[in-house]
């Protein structure tokens, strides 16, 4: 990344905090060393208050509702609504009331779709769920670590997570038609046995539309079998066609940072985007690399879990 890319970036991080409610003089960020989803996902993620910020709209139908290090999407449509993943405690009513405060009605959302059974993505989909009466959707794999988390603590609070019954349980190849949106859901597992990625979501931008995908997690959870599970996995994703917007699930993305910016200040450029500017969301090229290095690094592994397990290591 050139000088001129990072000081970018830098400015975009310090504006990133001003809007959406972060000190900028405070910490790590104001040394100016990274960007401000660094801050929330890395060096500052255990402080409660960095991670509560504002919603914002990235698209005329999509909006970030979630906290700064996880994130929280939500897909509206003339017909209702779906929500991709649920923060943990003790987010859960901050995320609440980020929808609210978008103007949407909690009843609308028909759907919760989670990425993978971590807490920090599926922790609040029960007090979600009793709010809006939406249905649950993940793989059975994915259900059966929240059965493991039921009434769990994280390490961000005491208070027990409420984890939700199984209800939607999907398959690969299955889809979801709502409203204007038809989605087809894979299972991509390695990161967890589970992980549900989501491609074809219609993403709408004045006169323009675009394809995105929510991939539901990357790399492997050690072991030669998960290392195998993410080499099917990346060859999975990287052949779903056309993609022009990724919906990343964490606002930095390891283990170096989304290229071009995280969620947080692709947020700002999109806030300062001029009349006849590119959507900063808009970025097939970054996402065709990161679906080909994940390929590369998941062969990598296979041959390290390998090598370890001829060591006797």
């Amino acid at each position: 990344m050139g000088r001129t890319t990072r000081a970018m970036m830098l400015a975009a991080s310090c504006l990133a905090a001003a809007a959406l409610g972060i000190n900028a003089s405070e910490g790590a960020f104001a040394q100016g060393a990274e960007s401000q989803s660094k801050t929330c996902r890395v060096t500052r993620a255990k402080e409660v208050e960095i991670q509560r910020i504002e919603p914002f709209k990235v698209f005329d139908n999509l909006y970030y509702v979630g906290p700064c290090y996880v994130s929280v999407w939500l897909l509206t449509t003339p017909q209702g609504h779906i929500l991709f993943d649920s923060a943990q405690e003790p987010f859960i009513d901050d995320t609440i009331e980020n929808i609210e405060k978008v103007g949407v009605n909690l009843r609308d959302i028909k759907y919760i779709v989670l990425s993978h059974g971590h807490m920090d993505h599926v922790g609040g989909a029960e007090r979600i769920r009793r709010v809006t009466g939406a249905r649950v959707v993940a793989v059975e794999q994915d259900w059966q670590m929240m059965d493991g988390l039921q009434g769990k603590s994280n390490n961000r609070d005491v208070k027990p997570n409420v984890l939700p019954k199984r209800d939607m349980i999907v398959k690969d190849g299955d889809t979801l038609t709502l409203g204007d949106q038809s989605l087809k859901f894979h299972w991509t597992p390695g990161h967890t046995p589970g992980v549900l990625t989501t491609e074809g979501i219609k993403l709408k931008d004045g006169n323009q539309t675009y394809t995105g995908i929510l991939m539901g997690g990357g790399g492997y959870r050690g072991g030669l079998e998960s290392a195998q599970q993410s080499v099917e996995s990346a060859k999975t994703v990287a052949a779903i066609k056309g993609v022009q917007v990724n919906l990343q699930i964490h606002s930095w993305a390891e283990p170096n940072g989304y290229p071009g910016g995280g969620v947080l200040e692709r947020a700002v450029l999109l806030k300062n985007r001029k009349p006849g500017d590119p959507h900063p969301f808009v970025d097939p090229n970054t996402w065709n690399e990161r679906a080909k290095a994940a390929q590369t690094n998941a062969l990598k592994a296979v041959e390290k879990e390998k090598q370890k397990a001829a060591s006797g290591k």
